[in-house]
């Protein structure tokens, strides 16, 4: 019998702590699916999640991330079309200006109000429950 397993990734929401508002960074994607994205990637064999998120933050963004918490987890079999991936999201914290790197096209900052309309993958669902907790102060409900 062959098994076939879900491949973790992670994902985070990286707050600049310096900027007023503490606009949150996201990265403009290299290869398909194009957009706007967190930056974020897949998890190493043998590596732990909290590794993957740091390293995937410094490769994409060049920004050393401090991680605050794990925010929450996304499993839809359909958040990325070209398999089933599961993603731990970190909250983080950085200071400085971000630069793209890795598969990053190019990385800019934003504001609650001035989001990009074409994110990838499930992305904006993942910011609105953000966006939510911030607010409320509480996360999201399990589906």
């Amino acid at each position: 019998m062959t098994y076939h397993n879900p491949t973790p990734t992670v994902d985070l929401i990286i707050e600049l702590i310096d900027l007023p508002h503490r606009p949150i960074v996201l990265i403009e994607r290299r290869n398909a699916p194009l957009g706007w994205a967190l930056p974020g990637g897949f998890v190493d064999y043998g590596e732990s999640v909290e590794t993957a998120a740091v390293r995937e933050a410094e490769e994409e963004t060049n920004l050393k991330v401090t991680l605050i918490e794990q925010f929450h987890v996304y499993s839809d079999p359909t958040r990325d079309l070209r398999q089933h991936t599961i993603s731990i999201v970190f909250l983080a914290t950085a200071t400085g200006y971000p630069e793209a790197g890795d598969d990053a096209k190019g990385v800019s900052i934003f504001e609650s109000w001035r989001i990009p309309p074409n994110l990838c993958f499930d992305h904006d669902r993942i910011l609105r429950d953000y966006w939510h907790y911030r607010h409320y102060g509480f996360k999201p409900r399990l589906n």
